[in-house]
């Protein structure tokens, strides 16, 4: 459970993103690098597992919302980011009082009938959740979404709460909370970038000779990318393609696996103001 294969590494063995194992993951890559692609196929990986998906998409759900029925809930503005993510808060919260009560360390160690949903946090343009629009409400609410991810970041792995962030661009110039919670995504994921900053944020604080081979990406390597395993080493592997239409096909098809998170939907129901 919670490991996909999403692709095959150029040695000739199989990349594969196992959340048990690396439990956060960073996503760069710039337009037509085959992001949107892997993504894809992580989601039909993920599709027929017992595991929640929330997508956070803050341009307007134009690419989470295809797998909608395999959502337990999707954010398409950053004003609903906030409250999926606050929600995810809480339930962490609740999650690591369970673990205390039955003095275990982590939810595996649960009774099967005690544990939680593992939930899988797919956000998409993670600039579109830390760049300011210059107004107060604006800045606050990006404030408040590099607070909750990097929380969830920090205490959700033992605790099945796991975050698979995307992003064409990933640089310093997003603020420093940016560079607080790439140190705590301990998979990388680099395709072609469109500036050289967002592979040195991938992978730099990994390995330079790595962001140079994510730099030499060219535009005709489409799926292409440098990828980091669980034991530190790096790879450059191509993505597995899943053309769009199967990815939805398999969302649909498993949606009745979905499982439903109280805590979001209200949150998200008094945004709307449908619960007083």
């Amino acid at each position: 459970m919670l490991s996909a294969l999403i692709g095959a590494l150029e040695t000739g063995g199989a990349c594969v993103m196992n959340l048990r194992l690396v439990p956060h993951w960073l996503i760069a890559g710039g337009t037509r690098s085959g992001k949107s692609t892997l993504l894809a196929r992580l989601i039909t990986q993920l599709a027929p597992q017992p595991v929640a998906l929330v997508g956070i998409d803050c341009k307007g759900g134009m690419e989470l919302g295809l797998f909608s029925g395999r959502l337990s809930a999707l954010a398409t503005c950053r004003r609903e980011a906030v409250a999926v993510l606050a929600a995810l808060v809480v339930d962490m919260q609740d999650r690591m009082s369970a673990c205390r009560a039955a003095g275990v360390r982590s939810i595996w160690e649960l009774p099967d009938k005690l544990r939680p949903v593992p939930v899988v946090v797919l956000v998409d343009e993670i600039a579109e959740l830390y760049l300011s629009d210059g107004t107060r409400e604006g800045k606050a609410e990006a404030e408040q979404c590099s607070t909750l991810l990097l929380r969830l970041a920090q205490l959700g792995a033992a605790l099945g709460l796991h975050l698979v962030v995307a992003g064409q661009r990933v640089g310093s110039d997003l603020g420093p909370g940016v560079t607080a919670l790439r140190a705590q995504l301990g998979g990388r994921i680099c395709h072609r970038v469109n500036d050289p900053g967002t592979a040195e944020m991938t992978l730099g604080d990994l390995n330079k000779d790595a962001v140079a081979v994510a730099q030499a990406i060219t535009a005709e390597e489409r799926g292409v990318a440098v990828c980091t395993g669980p034991d530190g080493g790096w790879s450059r592997a191509r993505s597995h393609l899943t053309p769009t239409d199967e990815a939805v096909a398999t969302s649909r098809k498993h949606s009745a696996l979905t499982p439903e998170l109280p805590a979001i939907d209200r949150a998200l129901a008094v945004l709307e103001g449908d619960v007083k």
